[in-house]
């Protein structure tokens, strides 16, 4: 009896060819390995290489060895850049240069990239601390927010930090570019151009009693929840991309109480209807400088259930619409630049929404836009 043959027998014309015509017929290109590292705030670190003509700036990273695989190579250099030892948890995106690409430099003779991208975690200011350049290589390295990010690498390397980096906070799959624009569907961070944004109070504590009687509140936000346990964030689009934000905003003359800034707010941008808040605590303003330099003042913090969620409208207050995501709350804080002093506040929001309206604690996952049209909510 014959048995049939496996895809294994059948060989191609090309796998017939000399050893050497078949190898030099094989698509060639080099290899690359970078990372995505943070501090707590939220903010990209670059180094600034002495070599480079432009100016440019880079992600921590380097040129994949002969023989050596791309992890191994981000982790190798991350010791030489850096002087530390970072484990990578995660592939964040895989790009591909054309040869031809105008950000390579003139006259290379390049045939082309692969670049992987890893997470390289969020450094602890002691990491920080220890941070170590090899000068010749390297004369500088910053803590930057992603909008400066890039403005000082190249137009294709911020695109790939981008995308990276967002994959992150997202919690999307890991990003696959080429020339610096995604092949696959396009992630909602992507798409709507969302940034982190760097925050001066993103340490502050969070008091639990009380505002003091002679402290005015000049703000009130929420982390606003939907049934499964999500979060709403909103995100204010810009000339230099959307900033994300919780529901709420500024005290008006013509609002009763801070609650009653929140409901307006949540209606005005992001079309919520709120019930049951409930204050988690404040924050210290201790100039008011956002106001015009008024002195110390409250940032009250609460916690609310959204029983409705309407299409997406202009808000009278910057006439124009505002993005609108769910998010677990966790991630939340990340998109917020608020670092572990948020990841606390969300906590501390999830354990009121569970003891208060029984809603579950939602685990990380994809970020997702709300439809313009609204939600219906179970």
């Amino acid at each position: 009896m014959t048995s049939p043959l496996s895809s294994s027998d059948h060989v191609s014309p090309r796998a017939a060819l000399p050893a050497a015509q078949y190898a030099a017929s094989r698509h060639a290109a080099w290899l690359g390995a970078a990372a995505i590292i943070t501090d707590e705030a939220g903010r990209i670190l670059l180094v600034h290489p002495t070599y480079r003509e432009d100016d440019s700036w880079l992600l921590p990273g380097g040129v994949v060895e002969p023989g050596e695989h791309p992890h191994v190579t981000c982790r190798r250099e991350i010791t030489e850049e850096l002087g530390l030892d970072l484990p990578l948890s995660a592939v964040l995106a895989v790009h591909s240069f054309s040869r031809n690409h105008p950000d390579f430099r003139s006259g290379l003779p390049c045939p082309g990239e692969v670049r992987f991208v890893f997470d390289g975690g969020i450094l602890t200011s002691d990491q920080v601390e220890a941070i170590r350049l090899p000068h010749e290589e390297l004369s500088e390295y910053a803590f930057v927010e992603t909008r400066d990010a890039i403005q000082r690498l190249r137009p294709v390397d911020g695109k790939i930090m981008l995308a990276a980096y967002r994959a992150r906070l997202g919690n999307t799959a890991t990003a696959h570019l080429a020339d610096g624009r995604h092949i696959l569907d396009v992630p909602a961070l992507d798409r709507l151009d969302v940034h982190v944004r760097y925050r001066p109070l993103w340490d502050s504590p969070l008091h639990r009693g009380p505002v003091p009687g002679l402290l005015p509140v000049r703000q009130a936000w929420a982390w606003c929840f939907v049934p499964d346990g999500r979060v709403v964030v909103v995100a204010d689009p810009g000339p230099r991309g959307a900033l994300p934000m919780l529901p709420g905003g500024t005290v008006e003359s013509t609002d009763a109480t801070p609650e009653d800034t929140l409901h307006r707010e949540a209606a005005e941008e992001a079309q919520l209807t709120l019930a049951d808040p409930v204050r988690l605590g404040w924050v210290l303003d201790e100039t008011g400088e956002v106001y015009g330099g008024v002195g110390p003042n409250a940032r009250l913090r609460l916690a609310a259930r959204v029983t409705a969620i309407g299409p997406a409208a202009v808000d009278p207050a910057t006439d124009r619409p505002f993005a609108r995501l769910l998010t677990a709350p966790a991630q939340a804080a990340a998109l917020l630049g608020w670092g572990p002093p948020g990841v606390r506040q969300a906590q501390l929001a999830m354990e009121a929404a569970r003891e208060r309206w029984g809603l579950p604690a939602a685990r990380a996952a994809a970020v997702e836009e709300i439809p313009a049209e609204g939600m219906r909510l179970s």
